[in-house]
């Protein structure tokens, strides 16, 4: 339940946007351009990486609804349990890992980065506009974590396949154009 008193009972993260639009539309700006705008990352593995240190950060609500996102934009259902319980073993693409591998240290040891860290990346053969947005992600969803579990954010498990849906259709930008409509 909320800890916010004025959003009604079962109140999931649109609410909370709702609520405060005059932060929340900047804010939903910016996961559309990082999301869903050019990358080299797809908007499939961005979304990993979203559900990824969601699941770091043990963020129920914000895990479900990517990991179901990035299950809408093809990655396998399976993926995320394995990246989670056994990173190395997990069936992800040989070029993703160092930028997973980059996300979760960036995650859960952020003063710890090195040089060494980035040129892993850029030997899988990304370049920097790819570890700007793999970092940029992993920030943004750090942010978002906190902000849910901040303001008592939560949400039943029947709800991650219909935010997912509504991701995949409309995008973030569709989750603006409800607030600009108010």
């Amino acid at each position: 339940m909320s800890f916010l008193k004025s959003l009604p009972a079962g109140a999931v993260l649109l609410h909370v946007f709702e609520a405060f639009p005059s932060t929340s539309k900047p804010l939903l700006e910016y996961h559309e351009a990082l999301l869903r705008g050019p990358s080299p990352l797809s908007v499939a593995e961005r979304e990993l990486i979203a559900a990824y240190v969601s699941g770091l950060n043990a963020c129920r609500y914000c895990h479900g609804v990517h990991e179901a996102t990035a299950r809408a934009f093809g990655i396998d259902e399976g993926l995320m349990g394995e990246l989670l319980s056994d990173f190395d073993a997990a069936s992800v693409a040989d070029n993703l890992k160092p930028v997973l591998r980059y996300a979760k240290k960036l995650t859960l040891t952020p003063a710890k980065m090195t040089r060494a860290d980035a040129d892993a990346v850029y030997a899988a053969g990304w370049d920097e506009q790819a570890l700007h947005d793999a970092v940029s992600v992993c920030a943004l969803f750090n942010f978002m974590n906190r902000l849910v579990e901040g303001l008592g954010i939560e949400a039943r498990a029947d709800y991650f396949g219909l935010a997912a849906k509504r991701l995949h259709e409309g995008g973030y930008a569709g989750l603006l154009g409800r607030l600009q409509r108010r």
